[in-house]
């Protein structure tokens, strides 16, 4: 790459500096920046107002890509517009994103074209974006507190997938989540986290990450009856 490439990081933990996922984030954004030249900004989501969309519509009718509602968004929407590389790191709450991010993808709509109605061509989003937004990479970064990531992570995808149409975004999932809060394993999470470098700096030396490498990342740090008997400890 000719240039530096400016990669901002959406923190949308409620934890913000605590963040467990924000763990694994930075893990992936140290092996980025071994093979990228770039600059890295983090913004906490948490710490900003970010009311949620009317539904009136106006992003679309009156004022095109423009919200009515005047808050901390319109200056995070020009960060992202700003960014190459979009990465969102949040932990799954309930089976889906934290409320702030929900919020801040809502009203992200703007961004978008409006439907018109027809069917989406495979592997296309269910809308068009506005210029602004074409050529960015975005990844998500998030931890959940089941044993594994299959079933659990079908929800949240599939809402990504219609947002940004399926293999248009890259997934960094790890389940056990609630164990990167326990100071008493932090030295052999680090040893675990190995593997969130190299992923960082496949995605800068490639722009993407392969199949078999997000599977990887799926993997648990503990057997499932070694996380049982953690679970019991914690709750």
């Amino acid at each position: 790459m000719d240039r530096k490439q400016k990669v901002l990081i959406l923190n949308a933990s409620p934890h913000r500096d605590q963040s467990c996922t924000m763990r694994l984030t930075r893990k992936f954004v140290e092996g980025m920046r071994e093979v990228m030249d770039c600059d890295v900004e983090e913004i906490t989501l948490s710490g900003k107002k970010i009311e949620p969309c009317a539904g009136c519509m106006r992003c679309w009718q009156k004022t095109p890509g423009q919200c009515a509602i005047r808050d901390d968004f319109p200056a995070l929407k020009q960060k992202v517009l700003e960014a190459d590389i979009v990465i969102e790191s949040f932990p799954l709450y309930f089976f889906g994103m934290p409320g702030i991010l929900k919020n801040f993808t809502d009203r992200m709509l703007g961004e978008l074209l409006p439907y018109e109605g027809h069917k989406p061509e495979p592997g296309k989003p269910f809308h068009g974006f506005r210029e602004e937004m074409h050529g960015k990479k975005l990844v998500i970064v998030s931890t959940c507190g089941y044993s594994q990531t299959d079933l659990i992570y079908d929800p949240l995808l599939r809402q990504y997938d219609c947002i940004f149409g399926p293999g248009n975004y890259s997934a960094v999932l790890c389940a056990q989540g609630k164990v990167f809060s326990a100071p008493e394993l932090f030295d052999r999470l680090e040893k675990f986290l190995e593997k969130h470098i190299a992923a960082g700096r496949e995605f800068a030396e490639t722009g993407t990450l392969s199949k078999e490498t997000e599977q990887h990342l799926r993997e648990t740090p503990f057997n499932e009856r070694r996380f049982q008997l953690l679970m019991d400890m914690f709750w």
